[in-house]
């Protein structure tokens, strides 16, 4: 039992010293010593990348990707080493010079070194990377590899050949199936000549698959590329601290290079997700500044929406009409500031403030994404505009300035703007799909999907839209026009791509234009070359009549009837009245048929109100204007013979009224009767029922001197008893 315990004391001291740091150096591996990697003076290519340092030094417009793998590798690693070396130059400039800004003499000089740093970038196949973060990442990415390769060069454990032209040759005479790639001996980085790249010649440059595992690489390299002994210029191992932990593009801008290093190193430049506090904050600051002036922005277009509703639901005067499309400039240019501004955070953000990795790329596809949904409000908005501005100018051109004319020109003009306008903003959707790096083919599908919701379920709309298009280009209906579509009668106030809006005299109506144009359309408005700007309809109405008219109340009633539609009524033009009679049936109907001038249903049903209560007048006052007077029988026949000329007497009192004729038409039971008849000319109905009420009483008062009876009717009762 002890012997087992001691067994177990001593496993457990054998775990637990490792542990501790207390094992023997006997228990750990041999390290690699510092002196088995080759340094980069021992390397081949050494003395030619000295001399390519001299080259560039002599000839700034050279081109970085060569023909080879090694000219290409040796260009990109002295041109990178150039660009840290003679940026860190003038930043040992900034003490010594006044002022809080670069000179121009140092922005010449970084003009310079940014060509030299674009024409690195060069080598690397970026195609792989969004659009929208290509240009950004590619620099980043070259920065990094330039790291890669100082880790790669001074920690190898013997040199590097670099194959030229020849050497490829003869690599691929030696493999079985030949390439134009070449991976760096012990790493993934290869560099590969598979022809022209975004428009570039032949050349090596590096893959798309190394460029992609260049993030990965460098964490995992970064913190031991500087314990190289190599003391060579040409090593930069804080390329790439320097340029992402500072503001500014490639050279860090003046007045921040004139801060304390204390100050910048331990506070601006400490670390947080990869950014600095000065980046943060200001980054910050500039995102909340411009996430204040976007919620502005868009509620200023919202509200333009509301302007709109309020004047929807008022009639609009004439010169409020005229004035619809400042709301629609008004929107293009709230659209427009949005997209300057984005630009701009971009720009502060991107090349100022420098943000870089994963916060960069969030950024760029936020700001994208913003930017071209305001490009395609912007598209949308800016055809709207020049459609009613069009509108507006043909209708001035055509000399026909009214509100009539410019509804119907912008019912024939918007829609195809705003067709376009959405095709358009469709196509800059697509574009940013592409940006953020969605493939081709995946664009492409999301282009069948509309195609396949029209076969499945818009069908009906593709059949209004091209019904919509019938209509426009046959035109049987205009905006204005009185018309009756179906079973609906009203005024046509729109027109649109989808459907047409019909406004009757209770409620507006919107019609699917596919059944506009299936429908039986009753157009009762009169279109004439001379006066296009008056808006004339066809006016009837049908009046029923009593079956007791005589022919020559009949007559009277035309007479009566034509008369008030030719000088009585305005707004009524080449009026028409007759008498008509329902097909097998014995009614008779007074028909009136005409032109009036009516606009909307106000002045239709006020002008159809007018003509139906006269008429109703005129049919009591021809029914009035014929009276049927009994006498009794014992009126003499001296008597009888001389009550018409006694009637006729009673009208040289009444100067409006004509008679006509007084004739004994019955013989009743109780009474003979006679029937006279009259034309009045009284202005007014109230005016005719009162020359009606003083003939009555004439007529009593007559009949009472002269002695004539009007008999009452009597009743009498027989009865036979059985």
């Amino acid at each position: 039992m002890p012997r087992l315990i001691r067994l177990l004391l001593a496993f457990l001291i054998a775990w637990l010293l490792p542990l501790m740091g207390l094992a023997g150096q006997g228990a750990a591996p041999p390290a690699v010593a510092r002196e088995a990697f080759v340094p980069l003076e021992s390397q081949p290519f050494h003395g030619q990348l000295l001399d390519l340092k001299q080259q560039w030094t002599d000839a700034p417009l050279n081109q970085v990707v060569g023909d080879s793998p090694r000219a290409t590798l040796l260009n990109f690693y002295v041109v990178m080493a150039q660009v840290s070396r003679d940026t860190a130059r003038l930043e040992a400039m900034a003490p010594e010079t006044p002022g809080l800004f670069w000179s121009s003499e140092v922005k010449q000089k970084q003009e310079l070194i940014n060509s030299y740093f674009k024409e690195a970038v060069k080598a690397l196949d970026v195609s792989e990377i969004p659009q929208s973060i290509r240009g950004d990442f590619a620099e980043e990415y070259a920065l990094k590899l330039k790291v890669i390769l100082d880790y790669v060069f001074t920690h190898s454990r013997k040199p590097f050949e670099l194959p030229d032209v020849a050497g490829m040759k003869v690599l691929n005479e030696a493999r079985v199936h030949p390439s134009a790639s070449w991976t760096i001996p012990g790493t993934s980085l290869t560099l590969t000549d598979e022809g022209s790249h975004e428009g570039r010649d032949h050349g090596y440059i590096f893959s798309a698959a190394t460029v992609a595992q260049i993030p990965s690489l460098y964490e995992e390299i970064k913190d031991q590329v500087a314990s190289s002994a190599s003391a060579s210029p040409l090593l930069t191992p804080a390329i790439y601290d320097a340029f992402s932990l500072r503001p500014g593009y490639i050279l860090p801008p003046k007045w921040y290079l004139n801060i304390p290093q204390g100050l910048r190193r331990n506070v601006l430049e400490s670390h947080l997700w990869d950014q600095t506090l000065f980046q943060i904050v200001l980054g910050l600051l500039a995102l909340a500044v411009f996430a204040v002036i976007q919620f502005r922005l868009v509620l200023a277009l919202l509200g333009t929406y509301r302007m709109t509703e309020r004047a929807a639901s008022k009639p609009l005067t004439p010169m409020q009409i005229w004035q619809v499309d400042n709301i629609a400039w008004h929107r293009v240019l709230l659209a427009g500031i949005a997209l300057p501004l984005i630009r701009l955070v971009e720009l502060l953000l991107d090349h100022y403030v420098n943000v870089t990795g994963l916060p960069l790329q969030v950024l760029m596809f936020l700001l994208y994404t913003l930017y071209f949904c305001w490009a395609g409000l912007f598209s949308f908005f800016l055809m709207e505009a020049l459609g009613r501005s069009l509108a507006e100018w043909i209708t001035i051109l055509r000399g026909r300035r009214n509100p009539l004319q410019l509804s119907r020109v912008s019912n024939l003009v918007m829609p195809v703007c705003r067709v376009l306008g959405a095709i358009f903003a469709v196509s800059l959707m697509y574009r940013l799909l592409i940006l953020l790096g969605l493939p081709s083919s995946t664009v492409l599908a999301f282009s069948a999907v509309p195609g396949l919701a029209i076969g499945l379920g818009a069908s009906k709309l593709l059949g209004n839209l091209f019904a919509g298009l019938s209509i426009q280009t046959d035109r049987p209906l205009r905006v204005g026009e009185f018309c009756r579509i179906g079973t609906n009668l009203g005024y046509v106030t729109k027109i649109g791509l989808r459907s047409l809006e019909l406004q009757t005299h209770e409620s507006r109506i919107t019609i699917p234009n596919s059944i506009v144009d299936e429908e039986t359309i009753v157009n009762y408005s009169l279109r004439s070359d001379r006066s296009p700007d008056l808006v004339l309809h066809v006016f009837e109405l049908h009046l029923p009549l009593p079956g007791t008219l005589t022919p020559d109340q009949l007559q009277d009633l035309l007479h009566y009837s034509r008369t008030f539609l030719a000088d009585e009524l305005p707004g009524l033009t080449n009026a028409q009245v007759f008498i008509d009679q329902v097909a097998h049936d014995e009614e008779l109907l007074l028909r009136c048929c005409g032109q009036i001038q009516a606009p909307n249903w106000t002045d239709y049903l006020s002008l159809r109100e007018s003509v139906l209560l006269r008429l109703r007048q005129l049919l009591d006052q021809v029914i009035r204007s014929r009276m049927v007077i009994g006498v009794a029988y014992n009126t003499s026949p001296e008597q009888l013979q001389r009550i018409p000329a006694l009637i006729a007497g009673l009208f040289d009192r009444e100067p409006l009224a004509a008679f006509r004729a007084c004739r004994l038409m019955a013989i009743n039971d109780f009474s003979y009767d006679f029937t006279y008849d009259y034309r009045s000319s009284q202005p007014t109905y109230a005016a005719f029922k009162d020359e009606v009420a003083r003939l009555n009483r004439a007529l009593l008062a007559l009949f009472a001197a002269e002695g004539i009876e009007i008999p009452y009717p009597t009743q009498a009762e027989v009865q036979i008893d059985g």
